[in-house]
């Protein structure tokens, strides 16, 4: 079939990208003048085979380019045989014909590329949401430029509603961001300045809530962006050509139709050319065994067949970026709908990937108020990330706030820290702390510690004046959406869910049971996920790994379809992941599921469309039980059709 690049250097000519879209319908418009002559007027036969030459150059336009350039190449394929088809039809005065075969067939290629256009449009008009010009903050002035020159470092100023031009950290200013062409996200997204920018980490890891995508528009404030992309290497302009290069990720089904074109065309036009002599084994003039030889060169040619796969696979890949995921190429589009096992990495993909405070006992008749107020001093002077998440939560869920009566902290080497609160020592830590300042912690403590570790939970031990005060337990919580997600694969068919993860076993089990995993592999370093990884394919064949594209690189790799979490602005994600989930919402899996088995079915359906008219008319045509003008629309009408099945993905939107 037509590739993309030869089509869009042809197809700018008089009416822009719809050229060939409207040379077909012109093409119809003087078959119809040629017949309504031909049969209903009594008009000179001239200026109806005039008619049929004005629509046999509107509709071979466009076929004899692509058949020139294959021929140049030394190739023979699908093209060709329209042409030689037509030619044969117009020889033999079946002007009708020939010109009704162009028109279905040139319908059936511009439909095919509107289709492809269609699904290049969805994920290119995001370049067209990044505006081309940026106010830029330079020594207290702002001044406009076109986005080409802006540099990395540049302080851009984004007002109220206008889009926001480069990829950065918000520097100044908080807003509520609408970033639904990048992710998919229905609702804006809360996003605050960055608290400090002396030392900014690499682009990935900097908080997405800090984070503001090229595209992307702004709420009701103003705020100030660092430039951290250049336009060229921005997410969107990563999205618009890893999409552009789908069509060269060619699928399962596509690589078996190339084959079998490969060897089919050479077939037909043999079984064609021994046809227009069968004049001299059967009881038949040469004219007549010409018209049956173009009539099966018609009915044989593979054309439904050739943009049955690819049409559907771009349809499906539109139709997924409009939601905010991307997916690579035919191939993981089919895959995807294969898959009844799926590993999870846990840590961001199933759980929010922060500890919360999900415990706090006070012990001894002491009061939970007060232990609270102590914990919370103590935490807040460390930097630790369980210590900042036990005071943010504290003062969240608890309303108890800081007074800033701790000091002296001190970090103690994988026990815990020690402070003076009120002038007396506080501990926070585990069991060998409270051991080793030579503190008692009776049996009844040290089994509700048990049964929360069994849980999965990190449990702590307060102790203030030299008596143990209380329990807090941190956790990485399930993801809000996690069980319901979950549930639904369960509801889709996907048999086995495993959870592999760094973390305790005893987290593990936790997790799952409490979202509806069917397992989880604990304690598992990089390596020990890929070996599991290898153990699933062997025991279940195919399998998805979903993970956020970085630390599970290597087990993302082996698996039949990777999917990354997560990936807007992640480089990595987006390089090494089969699918890319924009935005950190895995309930947008069971849709991806769905749609990638409704592409297979609709590739299917077309395959069996095409070959199924191919089957039927090319015995007919061969026996001369039917004429050039029933072959030519069975023939060309199945190429249609199968075109408007494969746009039907377009819509597809079914909510599990």
């Amino acid at each position: 079939m037509i590739k993309k690049k030869d089509h869009d250097h042809t197809s700018h000519l008089i009416f822009g990208k719809r050229t060939e879209l409207y040379f077909a319908m012109l093409c119809g418009a003087f078959l119809t003048m040629g017949f309504a002559i031909d049969k209903g007027f009594h008009y000179p036969r001239w200026e109806a085979i005039l008619s049929y030459a004005v629509a046999y150059f509107f509709g071979g336009y466009f076929i004899s380019i692509e058949a020139f350039k294959k021929i140049s190449k030394g190739g023979f394929d699908i093209d060709f045989l329209m042409i030689a088809a037509a030619i044969g039809a117009a020889y033999i005065d079946s002007w009708a014909e020939g010109a009704l075969l162009l028109f279905l067939f040139s319908l059936g290629h511009g439909l095919e590329h509107y289709a492809m256009n269609k699904a290049q449009k969805s994920i290119e008009a995001l370049s067209d949401l990044s505006p081309k010009k940026a106010l830029v903050k330079t020594n207290g002035q702002i001044v406009e430029i076109p986005i080409e020159d802006l540099k990395i470092g540049d302080i851009i100023v984004v007002k109220p509603n206008s889009k926001i031009a480069a990829d950065g950290v918000i520097i100044s200013g908080n807003s509520s961001i609408d970033q639904a062409p990048i992710t998919g996200e229905s609702i804006p997204v809360d996003k605050t300045a960055m608290p400090s920018t002396e030392q900014l980490p690499d682009f990935e890891h900097i908080d997405k809530k800090h984070i503001a995508f090229t595209g992307a528009i702004n709420g009701d404030s103003n705020i100030e962006v660092r430039v951290l992309k250049l336009s060229q290497d921005s997410t969107v302009a990563r999205l618009i050509k890893m999409v552009s290069e789908v069509e060269t990720q060619k699928s399962p089904t596509q690589r078996l139709t190339k084959k079998f074109e490969k060897w089919y065309v050479p077939a037909v036009l043999l079984v064609v050319t021994l046809l227009c002599f069968a004049y001299l084994v059967v009881d038949e003039t040469f004219r007549e065994s010409l018209y049956r030889a173009i009539t099966v060169l018609v009915a044989a040619s593979p054309c439904a067949l050739a943009i049955s796969t690819p049409s559907a696979v771009l349809s499906g890949v539109a139709r997924a970026a409009q939601k905010g995921v991307l997916i690579k190429g035919g191939k993981a589009l089919e895959d995807l709908g294969t898959i009844t096992t799926i590993a999870f990495d846990k840590t961001g993909t199933l759980t929010e990937g922060k500890p919360k405070l999900t415990n706090v006992i006070a012990l001894n008749h002491f009061e939970e108020q007060e232990l609270l107020q102590i914990v919370l001093e103590v935490e807040s002077l460390s930097n630790h990330p369980i210590a900042r998440a036990i005071a943010k939560d504290i003062e969240k869920l608890h309303n108890v706030r800081f007074k800033d009566l701790a000091s002296e902290i001190e970090a103690i080497q994988g026990k815990g820290i020690s402070a003076k609160y009120s002038g007396s020592k506080v501990l926070i830590g585990n069991l060998q702390l409270m051991l080793g300042e030579g503190l008692t912690v009776d049996a009844n403590i040290k089994s509700k510690m048990d049964v929360l570790l069994q849980e999965g939970h990190t449990m702590m031990l307060v102790a203030f004046k030299k008596e143990v005060i209380g329990l807090i337990g941190v956790m990485d919580v399930p993801g809000k959406t996690a069980a319901n997600t979950l549930k639904k694969l369960k509801a889709i068919g996907i048999k086995r869910m495993v959870m592999l993860t760094g973390d305790h076993q005893n987290v593990g089990d936790a997790i799952a049971k409490q979202i509806g995993l069917t397992e989880a592999k604990g304690n598992l370093l990089p390596e020990d996920k890929v070996a599991e990884i290898k153990k699933l394919l062997a025991s279940d064949g195919k399998i998805a790994m979903i993970g956020d594209g970085v630390n599970d690189a290597p087990a993302m790799a082996l698996s039949t379809v990777s999917v990354a979490m997560g990936a807007a602005g992640s480089d990595v994600a987006l390089e090494t992941a089969d699918v890319a989930l924009m935005s950190d919402k895995i309930e947008n899996l069971p849709f991806v599921i769905g749609l990638s088995r409704a592409s297979k079915r609709i590739i299917k359906q077309n395959i069996f469309i095409s070959l199924g008219v191919v089957v039927f008319l090319v015995p007919v045509t061969i026996l001369g039980l039917t004429n050039i003008g029933l072959a030519v629309l069975f023939h060309e009408g199945s190429t249609v059709i199968v075109v408007l099945n494969a746009l039907r993905l377009l819509a597809y939107n079914k909510q599990f």
